[in-house]
């Protein structure tokens, strides 16, 4: 049973937007700690529990166009998900993408995953 099996749709909707992404922010954050090959089931572990409030949001979200940005982030989790080994890069700007769903989620941006440096071409 996961983390989050318990959690209701009805309990997870009584959160805020802003609350709601941050705490799938939390577990993206957690999976931070966990891109090395020897920690991948703890990692799956961690995106099952996103996928798990991913879909909690999703329910809760009464907007259509935000219900289908949902989908296609989770898109970018589950492909994380399968993956055969870690990758930091796409976990790290797949919840760079996450914590820019809502204002208050994207001022944590420099806080968890500080300031993207300008690519120079």
């Amino acid at each position: 049973m996961t983390q989050h099996a318990s959690l209701t749709a009805e309990r997870w909707a009584r959160f805020s937007l802003d609350q709601q992404i941050l705490m799938i922010g939390n577990e993206m954050n957690r999976g931070l700690r966990l891109l090395r090959p020897e920690d991948l089931e703890s990692l799956r572990r961690t995106y099952e529990r996103v996928l798990r409030l991913v879909d909690l949001t999703v329910a809760a979200q009464p907007r259509r166009g935000l219900r289908r940005e949902l989908l296609r982030w989770r898109d970018l989790v589950a492909a994380l998900y399968i993956s055969d080994v870690p990758d930091p890069g796409a976990h790290t700007e797949t919840f760079r993408c996450l914590l820019r769903f809502t204002p208050a989620a994207s001022r944590q941006i420099p806080y968890v995953l500080g300031e993207r440096q300008p690519t120079v071409s």
